[in-house]
């Protein structure tokens, strides 16, 4: 895959179009299914990033990949989900903040981490 091909899902829809994104904002839970873009996936540089701004909310994140979860808040755990550029995730949040929790960290994946 081209760095600069377009992104195929199974069900034909980009996650911004329907089912590939849910949102569940009651009682401080919050989950969305998002892909990755940029082209060398979650490597170091971005799941810093990922982290950095994870830490900033006090809710409990996972990140989950077919089935694995992992604390959103640790880098070698993010490190160990091998995700590359079309990798879909889904990011949980658990606490006060968990909806802007959501939110904050899909707008990060959604842009690419500036890498595109």
């Amino acid at each position: 895959m081209n760095c600069h091909d377009p992104i195929h899902h199974p069900d034909g829809l980009h996650p911004s179009q329907g089912p590939g994104e849910q949102t569940d904002n009651t009682l401080g839970h919050a989950a969305r299914t998002v892909t990755v873009r940029n082209c060398l996936g979650l490597h170091m540089r971005p799941v810093m990033r990922f982290v950095d701004l994870a830490s900033q909310f006090q809710s409990r994140i996972l990140v989950k990949r077919s089935g694995r979860a992992v604390d959103g808040k640790n880098p070698m755990e993010l490190m160990l989900l091998e995700a590359t550029r079309g990798t879909e995730l889904e990011i949980q949040a658990d606490g006060p903040d968990a909806p802007g929790a959501v939110d904050a960290l899909t707008a990060l994946l959604k842009s690419g981490f500036g890498e595109e």
